[in-house]
Order: C-alpha cells, then structure tokens, then sequence
C-alpha cells in the first residue's frame, strides 16, 4: 500500500494575476473544472493507497478542505505548516508523522500543481518504482522530454536496472538551450518531475545522514502535533528554526540509493502561462480562450477573460488574463518575468498579489466591489449551516442588506431573522455575528463606514472554525 504525500505549498507567481498567495494555483481549474489539487487527488484511484496527508501552509487550510470535500476525500490528513520550508522539510513531517505506526510506509510524492495527461501511464511508472522503493531505493520520476525544454532541470540515467528504471547519476541544474539539446540528442537525460517514491524510514535515514539539521527541527516540530478540526498543527517556533532546503539538495544529489523512473504520461509543471497554453486546447489560428473573448486576425494567443469583453485586433503569442482587479498582458516569450511584476506589486505595498477582490473564507465568501474615503461595500456569500465569527470591531459600524435567504443576526443581547430585501444594522464596538439557517446560500451586501476598514480590525470572540 501507498501512503500519497501531497505537497500543495508555493504561491504560483508566475501565473499572476489568476493565482495569488491566498488563492495560489494549485487551488485553481485551470484545465477543466476540478482544481489541481483535486486532480492530484483523483489521479490515484486505481493505485492501492492509504487516505492522502495533504500539506499545505497555514492560510490555506480551509480552502484545501473544502476541496477536499467537494472531491468526495473525506478521510484526509491535512498537515499545516506554519511557514514554507521547502520540499525536504515538508517531506520529513509527512515521514515522522506516519513512520511510527508503518514503519516501512511507502511515500508516494507528489506536487498539488501538476498535469498528466495519461492517467494509466503514470500509474504504471508509479508500480514499476514501488518495486525498488520496497528494496530500500529512493525513486525519483523522470519525465521523457519532448524538446530542448530550458525551464526544467534534468536528471542524468545511469547503469539499467531494469525495463524504464535506471541508477540514478546526476541531477542537473536548468541548461542553456545549446545544452538542453545536447541532452535531447544524448538521450539518458530526463526532465526533473519533483515526484518521488520512497519507504519513509528509508528517507529519514539518509536525511539523517546528510541534513540532521533538518531532521532535528523537523522531529522537534512533531513532538506534539495538535489536532485542530480537520487538521494537524505542528510546533510553530521548531520549525521556524529548520532550515529551508529542497529533497533534491538535502538527499537526492547524495545518496548512493537513487533510481529514476522515466515517466512519459503527458507531465506539465504548469509553471507558467505559455506551459499551460501549450496544454489548452487552442483554434485553427493557435488561439486559447476562456471566457468572453473576440479575436480579429489574432494567433498563437492565450486570452483568458473573467470578468469582461476582452478583444484582440492584429496581434500574436500574447497572454492576456483579465480578473476583476487586475489585467496582465505579456509577450508568450517573456512570461517568466511576470514574477519580477508581482514582486513590484508586494514592494510597492499593494495587495493584488495576496488576493483577489473575492477572498474566501471557511463559511463562504466576499466580494469587495467598492471601497473610497471611509467607506467600502462587499457582496457576502454564506454558506448554508455556516456561521461568521462572534465578533467585534473598534473602528466601523456595519449595514447588511440581505439579497436572497435569510440571516440569523447576533446584535448585542438581540437575535433575530433578517429576509430578502431587510436590512440591519451593527454600530462601532457591538458585538455580532452572522448565521444562515437555511438550506440555500445566503446573499447579502455590507456597506461598513468608519476610519479604518482594514480585515485586521475584528477582534473574534468565539468561532467555530478556531481562529478566535
């Protein structure tokens, strides 16, 4: 049996203005409707395997659950990390947190934000490298490049150990395109996948050998994991303190027990916007459209829009992507840079690269769709059965008007009904909360007035989902 390790970390800048660090993309439908994560979880049925541990950052949690749930997963671990610390620490808490009760539990790795195409291709690379993680190997996947690819690193394959498995010799940093071709043309070098398969014993040990460090913050960070709903907490403080390495780094490049297992199931990284182009389904002209898009002598585009009409009039190999706040525009070869564009935006103390203008929340979500001097109004979905936090605010008093269902309001020593086309009113200091007993969505606007509107003013006093 196969224990699935499912490391939906990572921001996804480079696919800004769609993924944002509170909706980055593994969180995101972007081919299809499921999300990546979602996907990631439905590629192993067919695959003998325990209930996924999903590991994913602090922010993330409700969203990762919710996806979860809606898949149909209900009997998964998601395992929080206070701060990102890379693959090899990620990996480690995974591997302490199942080796006690499976001591020689086989870890299949993978990333939340991945596409493969063939489904039954990579399951039967899957199967072929359980056989030599059973022996104690560590396995990483190799993925049969197609092209002179200088956006991947490349493992180099050594002595044959058997019909797609090789020692593994080499791992290579990202090639100029002259070097990248050479390894096309040599033919024993494959893309470097970031999936990998070993018995978490096994891993532990050579961690142990070559990054202690790291197995020491790691194994004080899981002394005491702390069950929080659905999740499991680890020690915030020991796990600051490890050190941020990648399992390529940390143990991959220097054990003696590496094999790669070539893969060639359709693999993209999506890690940018003309890699998913290039998995779009595209017009005669080269053209990949989502959305409201009309196009006039236009090729070789990516045009995604969210929102609005968008238009394109005599042009080639652009990416355009409209979101409610945001419009990006880039030529197809210099869609890397669009990290340098998002880092601008967090220097100039903006927030388009933290969220979108709708921000979700474990009871549902917010829309803001106006904001000026004093003022800012949102359109609030609330789940059915969900309830906002008990809360209070020192510096803004709140008007809800509700547009369809009904709210169960909290004002003070007060609780009553407010319907469609009611309204109500919290002043500046009152403690309140908001409930939907029905069985449909409940849609409400909030027009909030004061001299500070920022999400940091609520002062939670009880909540349901622990984050008072």
């Amino acid at each position: 049996m196969l224990f699935p390790i499912v490391l939906a970390g990572g921001s996804g800048s480079r696919l800004w203005p769609l993924s944002r660090q509170l909706h980055p993309k593994q969180f995101l439908p972007l081919l299809g409707k499921s999300s990546m994560l979602q996907a990631t979880i439905v590629r192993l049925k067919g695959l003998e395997t325990a209930p996924p541990t999903i590991i994913c950052n602090n922010e993330h949690r409700f969203l990762a659950a919710e996806q979860l749930r809606a898949a149909g997963v209900n009997d998964a671990k998601v395992l929080l990390e206070p701060v990102g610390r890379n693959t090899a620490p990620a990996i480690a808490l995974a591997a302490l947190a199942l080796v006690k009760g499976n001591p020689n539990a086989v870890l299949l790795v993978l990333a939340a934000d991945h596409v493969i195409d063939d489904e039954a291709a990579f399951r039967a690379a899957v199967e072929n490298a359980a056989r030599y993680a059973a022996q104690g190997k560590l396995v990483t996947f190799g993925i049969k490049p197609d092209m002179a690819h200088t956006g991947y690193g490349y493992i180099r394959a050594g002595k044959t150990l058997g019909p797609g498995a090789c020692e593994l010799d080499e791992f290579v940093e990202k090639p100029s395109k002259e070097t990248a071709q050479s390894y096309l043309t040599e033919g024993n070098y494959t893309w470097n996948s970031g999936m990998f398969l070993f018995r978490a014993d096994r891993y532990l040990e050579e961690l142990k050998q070559w990054r202690p460090d790291i197995l020491e913050a790691c194994t004080q960070a899981m002394a005491n994991p702390v069950p929080d709903l659905t999740f499991i907490r680890i020690n915030e403080e020991a796990f600051r303190a490890c050190p941020s390495e990648s399992v390529d780094y940390a143990v991959m490049e220097k054990t003696g027990a590496g094999v790669v297992i070539e893969m060639d199931a359709g693999w993209s990284d999506i890690g940018s916007w003309s890699a998913l182009w290039e998995k779009l389904d595209k017009d005669a002209n080269g053209n990949a459209c989502n959305g409201d898009v009309m196009l006039h002598n236009a090729s070789n585009s990516l045009v995604r829009a969210d929102h609005r009409l968008v238009a394109l009039v005599g042009v080639e190999n652009l990416i355009v992507v409209e979101t409610k706040d945001a419009i990006m525009v880039a030529h197809k070869d210099h869609v890397e840079d669009v990290k340098v564009l998002v880092a601008s935006i967090e220097s100039d103390r903006r927030h388009e690269h933290i969220n979108h203008r709708e921000v979700y929340r474990p009871w549902g979500m917010f829309d803001s769709i106006d904001n000026g001097h004093r003022y800012q109004v949102k359109r609030i979905t609330v789940n059915p059965g969900a309830k906002l936090s008990v809360q209070k605010h020192h510096h803004r008093a709140e008007h809800w008007i509700v547009v369809s269902g009904t709210a169960m309001v909290t004002n003070g020593e007060k609780q009553y009904l407010v319907t469609e086309n009611q309204s109500t009113y919290i002043p500046i200091g009152e403690i309140h909360s908001l409930e939907n007993p029905g069985v449909i969505p409940l849609e409400l606007i909030e027009v909030q007035s004061g001299s500070y509107l920022g999400e940091d003013d609520i002062v939670r006093l009880q909540d349901q989902y622990g984050r008072a």
